[in-house]
């Protein structure tokens, strides 16, 4: 099969989005600005504007511009090609990536496409889009600004392809969108590729895409249909807001830039930031004074069906028979002994109002019923039998199973003002149970069926990790669909939090190696100790919390793995948190415990930097602290990037130790790395050092202090401890004191 070579590496900007960091500030409207406008056939509602006037702020600006004849709606470089202002919503075109065997080199090449909405009041929405990945022999991702998700798309030798079948062995996956996400880039691992069956199927493709309009076709994968059809293009739906980030309490604080201005409108807190709709029994645009107005039920009788005299009232409408008639299933009909009859059809009425009453009481305790069935399934389905019969024959376990209703009871019901955290796979409820006992319960969105019959088991071995810098699994709840988990309360939130919080404080050296050191021995406490030996698979500073003391607690393992006892097994959804994700780990699909040390090697770098590991503004050398970091190593630079709040003479020689460590974990081959035992030890030795001053230390003090042996020579020779390393400098400290 024919097709022409595109370039080897061509990025395809999707929007150039990237606005102004500050909030939108709404502008008046021009009088002559009309409440809707048309470019060709796309509707442009209020907020939305072809002059700039005309839209709320700068970022429902559109420009209607002529196409080959035909007039088209633009925001940026994307086009639009419908808008509700009802749910919301914008449907665009966005881009594909794929990856391409091409015959003139005998070598693949590849079109990424990346979308970027960071600083906008557009996040693309979970509920209509998905991530799509086509081919015979690929595995591809979906790089955001927090989260690195993918799959692997097969074709099983002597099966028939199906049309509309995508279920990953068929020449497509697909995988559901986080939510909140600003920025993505299509990604390919470029092991898995069309080398050897180019003739049969020559690509593949990864994109993010409107679910509803995504019907898999077979001729997707052996010829280039997918991608030629609309010039590489295909709709996405993006969820939007009047303020990024913003809450409804917060938006109506300030009334003159409120946009919820009509009357029987309210606000709505969606992905994006605040938005509004119009209230139940009103249609219309919530944006514009008096633009919600009352929906004429009576107009309607398919929609609000009325079988006899319907009457409109303000945001509903009622519905009775004319007199002498009466309703009968759903039907007016003439009574004509309505007046003889009265007598008996009152006593009827009462034998009919008891019999409600007691089908009512029978429905209500047949629903009691089938919800107790139902909770029990889940409760089995989850292995709830097997950890209630552990628990009997293992007693004094600190673990119990709580039901939903304790669980809704401590949260308030899941309100939105216990959320304490939140990302890709749910949220984080603080609660408190009775006699007072604070807790935090994880509440995940979905979760895999394999993960649904070992639920059960795994959650007996981690309710049985004790360990001073692991937060302490309390129990769990599993009479729901995807079970909840209860952990013990951490008060003082996260490390990335305390690192990159707009109202943090100084941070001394010897507290940020304290929390590097107990954060390294937890997790070894995880590869080594527990049994069987857990990998934590999403290492990051957001899940190191902080207790009164600035303890560190390592949370978040309950959605770890068992480190598998087979090492060639392999995952075939491959997802992490963007920044901290084991590149080795993207090539092969194996998650082992040396991906842990490279995520905690990036936490490492945030101590000591105090930047994020995500720099999504900068240029794309700088994008990355991993990369940056390991530049400025190879330069002898370190200095540039270290935090000015612990970088002087004094430290220079402890920082430089420790960005040797970071240095070791962010090896890209897993074998090269230290294990987390020997991070801790290392860890461990200088925080003894820093800990007391040397200047009046001997070096047999020191050995003993170090428990190795050491060796001093001359100043600036090096004490060996093992393979660790500390400059005498470092090791005897500075006679003008630390």
């Amino acid at each position: 099969m024919e097709f022409s070579r595109p370039p080897h590496r061509l990025r395809l900007l999707v929007a150039a989005w990237v606005l102004a960091a500050g909030v939108a500030v709404a502008r008046s409207r021009s009088p002559r600005c009309r409440d809707v406008t048309w470019c060709g056939n796309v509707e442009v509602p209020y907020p939305y504007g072809l002059d700039k006037e005309c839209a709320i702020h700068e970022h429902f600006h559109l420009n209607c511009t002529p196409v080959d004849g035909v007039s088209k709606l633009f925001h940026g470089k994307m086009e639009v090609i419908k808008i509700s202002v009802q749910d919301n919503k914008a449907w665009l075109k966005t881009w594909i990536s794929r990856q391409c065997y091409d015959q003139s080199t005998e070598g693949m090449v590849y079109d990424d496409a990346w979308m970027d909405l960071t600083g906008t009041v557009y996040v693309l929405s979970a509920d209509d889009n998905r991530i799509i990945v086509l081919g015979c022999r690929g595995l591809a991702y979906m790089l955001s600004d927090s989260y690195v998700i993918g799959c692997v798309s097969t074709c099983d030798d002597g099966v028939p392809l199906r049309n509309g079948s995508c279920s990953g062995t068929d020449g497509c996956c697909q995988v559901d969108l986080p939510r909140g996400v600003r920025y993505y880039q299509g990604y390919f691992n470029p092991l898995y590729n069309t080398t050897q069956i180019w003739r049969r199927t020559p690509c593949n493709y990864v994109s993010v895409m409107a679910s509803a309009a995504f019907r898999f076709s077979t001729t997707y994968l052996t010829s280039t249909e997918f991608y030629d059809k609309d010039h590489a293009r295909i709709p996405a739906v993006m969820q939007w807001a009047i303020t990024r980030n913003t809450t409804c309490k917060e938006a109506r604080i300030n009334t003159t830039s409120y946009a919820c201005v009509s009357n029987n409108s309210h606000c709505v807190t969606n992905d994006a930031g605040y938005a509004c709709n119009c209230s139940s029994g009103y249609k219309g645009n919530p944006y514009i004074v008096d633009g919600c107005k009352d929906i004429d039920e009576c107009l309607y009788n398919v929609t609000y069906p009325c079988p006899g005299i319907c009457k409109n009232t303000p945001g509903s409408f009622t519905c009775s028979c004319p007199r002498g008639e009466r309703m009968n299933r759903d039907v007016c009909m003439k009574d004509s002994k309505f007046i003889w009859m009265a007598p008996v059809v009152a006593g009827t009425s009462i034998g009919l109002v008891l019999l409600v009453v007691a089908i009512a009481c029978a429905c209500s305790i047949q629903d009691r019923r089938n919800l107790h069935i139902i909770k029990q399934k889940y409760f089995r389905q989850h292995g709830g039998l097997l950890l209630f019969q552990e628990m009997k024959s293992q007693q004094g376990v600190p673990f119990k199973i709580f039901s939903e209703e304790e669980l809704q009871e401590a949260t308030n019901r899941f309100a939105e003002q216990q959320v304490i955290g939140h990302g890709g796979h749910g949220k984080v409820y603080k609660g408190v149970l009775k006699g007072n006992v604070q807790v935090a319960v994880k509440r995940c969105i979905k979760i895999d069926e394999q993960h649904k019959k070992e639920f059960g088991k795994e959650m007996l071995i981690l309710s049985q990790i004790n360990h001073r810098n692991i937060v302490k699994l309390l129990g769990c709840c599993l009479e729901v669909e995807i079970p909840m988990l209860v952990y013990e309360f951490i008060p003082r939130g996260t490390l990335s939090q305390l690192i990159h919080g707009s109202h943090s404080g100084h941070i001394s050296l010897d507290t940020r190696v304290r929390i590097a050191h107990e954060s390294a021995e937890a997790l070894d406490y995880l590869h080594s100790s527990a049994s069987p030996r857990i990998v934590h698979g999403d290492v990051k500073s957001a899940n190191i919390l902080l207790d009164g003391d600035f303890t560190a607690k390592v949370s978040d393992f309950g959605a770890s793995i068992l480190a598998p006892s087979d090492e060639s097994q392999f995952v075939t959804l491959v997802q992490g948190t963007c920044g901290y994700l084991d590149p080795e780990y993207m090539q092969t699909c194996q998650l082992t415990d040396k991906s842990d040390v490279y995520s905690f090697g990036v936490v490492l770098l945030e101590l000591l930097t105090r930047k994020k590991p995500l720099n999504l503004k900068g240029p794309e050398q700088e994008k990355s602290l991993s990369m940056v970091f390991l530049e400025a190593m190879k330069e002898n630079k370190l200095e540039d990037i270290l935090d000015d709040e612990i970088k002087n003479d004094e430290n220079l020689e402890y920082l430089e130790e420790i960005a040797e460590l970071a240095r070791q974990c962010l090896e890209m081959c897993g074998v090269n790395r230290p294990s987390m035992k020997e991070v801790a030890d290392k860890l461990g030795r200088l925080r003894k050092v820093l800990q007391h001053p040397w200047a009046h230390k001997d070096p047999e003090e020191l050995d003993s202090l170090l428990g190795e042996s050491s060796s001093v020579v001359n100043s600036g020779i090096i004490l060996s401890t093992g393979n660790f390393s500390i400059t005498k400098k470092v090791a005897m400290g500075l006679e003008s004191g630390r």
